[in-house]
């Protein structure tokens, strides 16, 4: 990792350790039980880093709210509009691939959010 510091790694490893797609603050409550100083001008500047190096994603959903995920592997995340909830839903990256070289282009990052509502919500009535 370019520029190692205990923060970023500290940041890393929260985001690395959660299947939850946590906001900034989130990540910054997640990090001060390891690094008590540690302020959110740090949190923000470091996953910004991380953000640009690709070793996490950012996430925009649909309320303007940026979510991080350590996971920077080819996946969708599903929003839901009611709970605000994100999973990941894995694919085949073959038949994406296969579309990529027909079209003779070169992904460099690959972040695809689906808004709806989960099955959970669906199933609550109103």
């Amino acid at each position: 990792m370019k520029n190692y510091s205990r923060q970023r790694e500290a940041i890393l490893n929260a985001l690395k350790s959660t299947k939850t797609h946590p906001t900034a603050n989130e990540v910054y409550k997640m990090v001060q039980k390891e690094i008590p100083n540690i302020s959110l001008g740090t949190v923000y500047r470091n996953l910004d880093a991380l953000n640009a190096s690709g070793n996490i994603l950012s996430i925009s959903v649909g309320s303007g709210t940026t979510h991080f995920d350590g996971d920077n592997s080819n996946h969708i995340h599903l929003h839901c509009k009611r709970c605000q909830k994100i999973t990941d839903l894995r694919f085949d990256s073959k038949e994406l691939n296969f579309l990529l070289e027909n079209e003779k282009f070169t992904p460099e990052s690959l972040v695809c959010v689906v808004d709806g509502i989960c099955s959970d919500c669906s199933n609550v009535q109103n």
